[in-house]
């Protein structure tokens, strides 16, 4: 079992920076693949980013591409998600998502992936 607890969610002005966590329970932290999805208001949740157990495969959504950068610290079972040059579009609740995974690397997108999920953290950008 995997527990997921996000934070550093806020309100922050559009072409600003936040940098979200997600601390992680477990002692195989390690061996799980790890996400950040979203859902804004209205609509289906969408993936964000991807990272392999190892961090030397990351994968992200065009939306934010170059804006974005997903990382982990393995010693610290903790998934990061700096965000910079922040949109309005970028407003929802951010998620972060675990899975075991036995290849190094291996980077899931899909939701229906991803077995243990957080609470999630709400993000708003002011225009």
């Amino acid at each position: 079992q995997v527990q997921l607890v996000e934070s550093g969610g806020g309100l922050v002005q559009a072409g600003g920076s936040l940098r979200l966590s997600c601390a992680a329970s477990g002692r195989t932290f390690s061996r799980y693949a790890m996400g950040w999805f979203r859902q804004a208001p209205g609509k289906e949740r969408e993936f964000v980013a991807g990272i392999s157990w190892t961090g030397d495969k990351t994968v992200y959504t065009d939306s934010v591409k170059g804006r974005f950068t997903i990382s982990r610290d393995n010693a610290k079972n903790t998934v990061y998600l700096q965000m910079n040059s922040l949109k309005p579009e970028d407003t929802a609740v951010y998620y972060c998502a675990a899975r075991i995974s036995f290849y190094t690397d291996s980077v899931y997108s899909r939701g229906v992936e991803y077995a243990y999920w957080g609470q999630g953290t709400q993000l708003t950008v002011s225009s």
